[in-house]
């Protein structure tokens, strides 16, 4: 029994340590785990630091992101493509010689003459029509120097922005430069002549499509870059294009007056050139019938007046 006991005693011990021993192994394993879990949740919270030129390369990313969702900015007025057009009417008192300035402000600025028109009126109503090609930059400048040859009547400026026309002219001019390039190339490779003739064909129709988008833009370069101003000089005794007729009743008056005297003014001139026909053909005409009337009543005053007729005679009387 006591050896029995002893038994029981050293079994109940050895289950007793291994319990433990399992006990501790798992804690230990539970400690562990939870150890890993926290050292991994802030290593997953907390990114590693990437690199400066990654970081660099996603801020960029990032700004291009924005820039691609938001709309494209202005351009300053420096790189915008404006054109400008002005007409300035001076009197002056000599037409010729403000002609001559006007022509040398537009050198001295980098212009040059477009067109010049000058009309002759006598006593002082001369007129010249001139118009200047003068660079932007000048523009206001040159005005002003105009202005100043005389007194200023009246004086008119527009501004076309372009800018917008000149940014697709320049997406359109790359693509159709794009396709004329693919073009030659497959003009290149071509093996067979009906390959040559219809690539020939393609390309030269690519080519003039190109050539008309990049004449547009020459043009609309040519006249952002250099303004056109339209001068008018008159002389002290012209009359200004600008001046306005009077309006209401006094504006209808002088309507009709000047109808009725335009209207007074062909009769006159109608009547002028019958004139000389109603001369050489009435008179005469005139003539004939006046000699016709007064021989018809000679000739009737020379005619014997006729005979009264007898009375019937009487029948005897009766017995």
């Amino acid at each position: 029994m006591r050896k029995r006991g002893y038994i029981w005693f050293g079994a109940v011990l050895i289950s007793g340590a291994l319990l433990a021993g399992c006990g501790a192994g798992s804690a230990s394993d539970d400690a562990a785990s939870s150890t890993g879990g926290e050292a991994a949740a802030p290593a997953a919270g907390r990114a590693e630091p990437a690199p400066a030129d990654q970081r660099q390369a996603g801020a960029g990313s990032t700004g291009q992101g924005k820039d691609t969702t938001a709309q494209a900015p202005d351009l300053s007025v420096e790189q915008r493509s404006i054109i400008y057009t002005g007409t300035i009417t001076v009197q002056v008192e000599d037409v010729n010689a403000a002609a001559a300035q006007a022509l040398g402000i537009a050198g001295g600025t980098g212009g040059f003459v477009a067109g010049d028109e000058r009309q002759s009126g006598g006593g002082g109503a001369d007129t010249a029509t001139m118009k200047l090609r003068i660079p932007a930059a000048r523009f206001g400048a040159a005005l002003e120097q105009i202005a100043k040859l005389g007194t200023e009547k009246n004086r008119a400026i527009t501004t076309e922005d372009v800018t917008e026309q000149v940014v697709d002219l320049d997406a359109r001019i790359a693509v159709q430069q794009a396709r004329v390039d693919s073009g030659r190339k497959l003009l290149g490779q071509a093996k067979s002549l009906n390959d040559l003739v219809m690539l020939e064909k393609e390309v030269a129709t690519r080519e003039s499509d190109l050539a008309s988008l990049q004449a547009k833009k020459r043009r609309l370069a040519d006249l952002s870059a250099l303004s056109t101003v339209t001068v008018v000089l008159l002389g002290p005794e012209a009359p200004a294009a600008g001046d306005d007729d009077p309006a209401g009743f006094l504006g209808g008056l002088k309507g009709g007056w000047d109808a009725l005297v335009a209207s007074l003014g062909v009769l006159l001139t109608v009547l002028g050139a019958l004139l000389p026909w109603i001369v050489a053909l009435g008179l005469p005409a005139w003539g004939t019938l006046w000699f016709a009337r007064r021989y018809r009543r000679a000739r009737g005053n020379r005619e014997p007046a006729a005979a009264p007729p007898a009375p019937p005679a009487e029948s005897p009387a009766a017995p």
